[in-house]
């Protein structure tokens, strides 16, 4: 029994997919990915978004290949990025194919638009040859017209009927390395079309609120339908579609899986909405603290809180606190325990000093492990 058990996640049971040298599905972490939206052929451009994801945190990214020039450049692109490179491929089996030979990592592909069963099977061989792996994309805006007319309107039974008749498409062909996704802009539809295929199949999921507005409400309509699904243990890599800075969706994206104890990636920050008991500027302290910190990847928490009301309970279950005192006398907390006292003109530079000295600290510890663990 868990000592908290109302904090348990029990993740779906699926099968387990590479991307690249990503696992996806099975035990695998949550992979974390994002889009570029710059022109794929624009080699430079492309991957100077592709590293700012990268540097972000970002395991996998997607771009677009709509044309040829497309995917002349992603072999270039593939060459010089450190994330798997999966290719957004819509209609057209040829650009899959050339893809595939210049090294994508997974197609995410829809393989009854593509056109004839010969062309079905070319792409499949190529995906095997190059050892590529795929992703079904069904989006509630393009449903096929035969569903539509079976149903009415989008809904989740067609969502999933169109998953599953896409998926059967590849296992005819003796193709079963793909993961599936079943997205809609509309929060109700994409959860309960989740919900539906979680339950007809044990494939991998790729999880997203599509087209899910801009950096505010987009943020928010994503953790409302993914932080439901995750919750109750669906979803193995998940996209945040925001219209926004592609760097966003990857911040965005882990701390949703952060809130959830499901992932954790740089510094967890607990902190108080501020109130007139505050002894310090509350929130200019975390905002500009959120920048500072933004290049720590080791996994800790900090509270900061301004007044004792709450302050020293927060403190004690976070790796470094700050709680504000009178007369500019703010109390640290190290690992829990009262260690010492800072004043106002200090908080930030020595908050982050700290932070930066725990996370060297935490990586000496991971990197002995490894090597006591190597040595036996």
């Amino acid at each position: 029994m868990s000592v908290r058990p109302y904090r348990d996640i029990l993740r779906r049971k699926s099968r387990q997919v590479m991307v690249g040298d990503v696992p996806v599905g099975g035990d695998a972490p949550i992979s974390v990915q994002s889009m570029t939206n710059t022109l794929t052929h624009d080699v430079e451009a492309t991957m100077n978004q592709i590293r700012a994801l990268e540097e972000a945190g970002a395991d996998i990214v997607r771009v677009s290949c709509p044309d040829v020039e497309s995917t002349a450049a992603l072999k270039e692109i593939v060459r010089q990025s450190t994330v798997p490179i999966v290719a957004d491929i819509h209609f057209h089996y040829k650009r899959a194919i050339e893809a595939a030979e210049a090294g994508a990592a997974c197609l995410r592909i829809n393989p009854g638009n593509i056109g004839s069963a010969a062309r079905v099977r070319d792409v499949v061989q190529a995906a095997k040859d190059h050892g590529c792996s795929m992703r079904i994309g069904v989006n509630a805006g393009s449903l096929e017209k035969h569903l539509l007319e079976q149903f009415g309107e989008p809904c989740p039974e067609a969502m999933v009927q169109s998953a599953l008749e896409h998926a059967k498409i590849l296992e005819d062909n003796d193709f079963r390395e793909f993961k599936i996704s079943v997205k809609a802009s509309d929060v109700f539809l994409a959860v309960a079309a989740y919900q539906g295929l979680a339950e007809a199949c044990d494939y991998p999921l790729h999880l997203g609120i599509t087209e899910a507005g801009g950096l505010r409400g987009g943020t928010v309509k994503s953790s409302i339908g993914m932080g439901m699904l995750l919750w109750s243990g669906i979803g193995d890599t998940i996209r945040v579609s925001l219209s926004a800075d592609p760097v966003e969706e990857i911040k965005v994206g882990f701390e949703m899986l952060k809130s959830l104890d499901l992932r954790h990636r740089g510094v967890r920050i607990v902190s108080c909405p501020s109130c007139a008991r505050q002894a310090f500027p509350v929130i200019k302290t975390v905002e500009t603290l959120e920048k500072r910190l933004e290049h720590i990847s080791t996994p800790l928490s900090l509270s900061i809180i301004g007044c004792v009301v709450n302050g020293p309970g927060e403190a004690r279950e976070t790796d470094i606190g700050l709680t504000g005192g009178g007369n500019g006398n703010h109390m640290v907390y190290l690992s829990g325990v009262t260690d010492h006292k800072i004043d106002d003109d200090h908080i930030v530079d020595h908050i982050v000093e700290l932070v930066e000295q725990k996370a060297a600290e935490l990586e000496a510890e991971k990197e002995q492990g490894v090597s006591v663990e190597q040595a036996s």
